[in-house]
């Protein structure tokens, strides 16, 4: 999506903001990212905010309104959401500004606890019964093997996206970003999707599978849903790095099918 400054924004949304943060004295556009077509740091006169916004005729903008959605129920790891304001063509959202780093997930990294911390706190959240989001059963119903669906069902929040850009060191804590596609679902699913990440970095299959014993979760899972998920993932994978082969993708699809093919080993 391409991304426009702050200042480009039509003079009605810049004052509507301005009414929540007080007069703004700065913008920076944040240099990654591609799922918004405004993030800027605002320096304004009540504090930093981060804002991220897309058109409501974007395909996407369902995706935002979920993130809103479910702010309030998110563990402290994740930056708070100060307002959600749609008006004049565009969806936005006010953050906490969190100044930190990408995770490290290469093996041996201090950074590992931190994340085996926030994803210990996030495994104890009930997804909310009355905010429409995501079914793990439907997220994997094209990618399970047939008869394998009844495990991915639960009622834990998932994030299910552990891409390093995801995942932001601040201190001594990491701190879960970008809720776009929060699910309900079993809780060792997380464990699983972070598995894959750890593979990507570097983690040989059965020092990563051994990290995702570290949650009970995923300790207590039956050997025939963890195969299920081992599947399941091989086959998304397949699929996406079918449709766009781009080197990473392609990867990720190799680093899914040996994890599939070792998840599956442990029936």
């Amino acid at each position: 999506m391409s991304r426009i400054p702050f200042e480009q924004l039509p003079a009605g949304i810049r004052r509507a903001i301005a009414d929540k943060t007080g007069a703004v004295h700065q913008a920076a556009t944040a240099p990654t990212g591609m799922n918004s077509g405004i993030a800027s740091v605002l320096e304004t006169e009540s504090g930093r905010v981060f804002v991220k916004g897309i058109p409501t005729d974007h395909p996407q903008v369902g995706a935002q309104r979920r993130e809103a959605a479910i702010s309030p129920h998110l563990p402290a790891s994740c930056p708070r959401l100060y307002w959600h304001l749609e008006l004049d063509g565009w969806s936005l959202l006010g953050y906490e500004v969190v100044d930190g780093r990408h995770a490290d997930y290469a093996p041996g990294s201090p950074d590992l606890p931190l994340v085996e911390a926030a994803l210990t706190e996030l495994q104890a959240v009930t997804a909310p019964a009355d905010i429409e989001i995501k079914d793990a059963v439907d997220r994997w119903a094209d990618y399970a093997p047939p008869g394998t669906l009844q495990y991915f069902s639960g009622d834990i929040l998932l994030h299910t996206d552990f891409a390093r850009d995801n995942v932001l060191i601040v201190g001594k804590q990491a701190r879960l970003v970008d809720w776009a596609w929060p699910t309900r679902g079993a809780a060792w699913i997380d464990p699983g999707a972070l598995t894959l990440r750890l593979m990507d970095s570097g983690h040989p299959v059965a020092e990563a599978v051994a990290f995702a014993g570290r949650f009970p979760s995923w300790r207590d899972a039956e050997p025939e849903a963890l195969a299920a998920f081992g599947a399941a993932t091989a086959a998304l994978w397949r699929e996406i790095a079918a449709e766009d082969g781009t080197p990473w993708k392609r990867g990720m699809a190799k680093q899914a099918a040996t994890l599939g093919h070792i998840l599956g080993e442990g029936l």
